[in-house]
């Protein structure tokens, strides 16, 4: 939203993202019938973009009405990520068809995963192959992960810290005009860096806050379209002491870029 065009509101931006895919479907697709459609809850590399809240609803609509599957790819949004949902698409109150996981459900352990509705996976007749598939050890590695995720209840711990970075990123912003938006949801949060008092994107002051803040101790990345975008995710079990230091270091390295 914070790069709609003609300072749309929330509501007309989804109408417009609406019509373009709907405009897409008729004039681009042979018969208007889709096989899928595949989106990020949160766009992670493009910057953590967070859609308005009817978006995916809208979306979802449009896409079984043209005969599609809806596909969450929640490599990044998976696992807790978000606050208070495991997966990130159950913000938005959409049931995909299939979602796709990686990297949070095996804490690292190389990993890669499909689930499907019930209609969808049997529809799956012919034999499948992987040389890695259902490595015993990554296996192992998964199931202990989540059992974790479930025992310390991280779903509700993502949440209750990603208020607490929350509340020091808004008072960043509100320290420095360099910050366009803050947004994000739980333990995933992007800062856009822009030219003070415009929306122009300011890459340069995004890697320079990268650098200041891996001098001081603390690694965090970056992302966006214009690569303007620095992007915080802390581990799901962060301990509260640790994001109270996270953050004091990043306001430490935003105060060294400033000038």
């Amino acid at each position: 939203h914070f790069r709609a065009p003609f300072e749309m509101s929330e509501d007309e931006l989804v109408e417009l993202c609406i019509q373009d895919l709907e405009e897409l479907i008729a004039t681009k697709v042979h018969g208007g019938k889709i096989a899928a459609f595949i989106a990020e809850p949160i766009q992670g590399v493009g910057g953590f973009i967070v859609p308005p809240p009817s978006y995916f609803k809208r979306v979802h609509e449009i896409v079984k009405a043209a005969g599609g599957l809806f596909i969450a790819d929640e490599v990044q949004t998976g696992w807790t990520r978000t606050g208070l949902k495991w997966f990130g698409i159950e913000q938005w109150g959409v049931e995909p068809d299939i979602m796709t996981f990686a990297k949070g459900m095996a804490n690292g352990s190389p990993i890669g995963c499909t689930v499907a509705t019930a209609e969808v996976a049997d529809a799956m007749k012919g034999v499948t192959f992987s040389t890695f598939g259902g490595n015993p050890v990554t296996m192992a590695t998964a199931l202990a992960t989540i059992e974790y995720m479930e025992r310390h209840n991280l779903v509700q711990h993502t949440h209750e810290q990603g208020a607490v970075m929350r509340q020091h990123l808004d008072g960043f912003m509100a320290e420095f005009p360099f910050i366009g938006e803050v947004r994000g949801m739980g333990l995933m949060y992007g800062l856009e860096m822009v030219h003070p008092g415009t929306k122009t994107a300011d890459p340069a002051r995004a890697n320079a806050v990268l650098n200041a803040a891996r001098k001081h101790g603390l690694l965090i990345g970056k992302g966006g379209l214009y690569g303007n975008v620095v992007r915080i995710t802390p581990h799901l079990n962060i301990k509260p002491e640790d994001m109270l230091e996270g953050c004091e270091l990043l306001g430490r390295a935003l105060a060294e870029v400033a000038n």
